[in-house]
């Protein structure tokens, strides 16, 4: 499906770029090219007063889900510095807002719904890593908000291609539009000029 509109309250909203995700190998696309282009959609929506959501993850023992599950962590590795902290092409604008989650999705348990409503925020268009994990969870969580949402599905990654693949084929078609990043800055262009 074409992307058809940005709502007049449209907002962007970054999953997961930070430097410990960052590091992360992952396909289609790698991550140096979602930054890359998530900092183009970035620099569209302040240049035209619109919010940019930086979104990270932050969790620890404490925070894990309690359910049993048959994927197993990997152990050890060497932690990234400061993997918490969003990556620096996107950080440094004091106009965004940065939002902590503990969890897959940026709403449960956030303020992330909060900000957006007090912006009157309608639709939001989602960037970030992992495709079906965090971003995936997050399309979930605003469609179930009553958010209109639209992925620009070249910024944005996954930990396989055949991850991200699936998910735009099979999951975004129910949740919203999706289009490429210059898609998505020419309807911008078009719309908020």
């Amino acid at each position: 499906m074409a992307l058809t509109t940005l709502d007049e309250h449209t907002a962007l909203v970054v999953i997961d770029l930070q430097n410990a995700v960052a590091a992360l190998p992952v396909a289609p696309y790698s991550a140096a090219d979602v930054i890359t282009r998530t900092a183009e959609l970035a620099d569209a929506f302040r240049a035209r007063k619109l919010p940019v959501f930086l979104v990270r993850v932050q969790a620890t023992p404490a925070d894990s889900m309690p359910g049993r599950t048959e994927y197993q962590r990997p152990s050890g590795g060497t932690p990234v510095a400061d993997g918490s902290e969003i990556v620096p092409a996107l950080a440094g604008h004091p106009e965004d807002v940065t939002v902590t989650k503990r969890n897959w999705g940026a709403f449960y348990g956030t303020d992330l719904d909060l900000h957006l409503r007090r912006r009157g925020i309608t639709q939001i268009v989602l960037t970030g890593i992992a495709t079906s994990i965090g971003v995936d969870t997050t399309a979930r969580e605003a469609y179930a908000h009553g958010y209109h949402v639209t992925l620009a599905t070249d910024a944005m990654s996954d930990l396989s291609a055949e991850g991200h693949a699936f998910t735009l084929q099979t999951i975004f078609p129910r949740l919203g539009e999706s289009g490429t990043t210059a898609e998505v800055l020419e309807l911008l262009e078009k719309t908020r000029s």
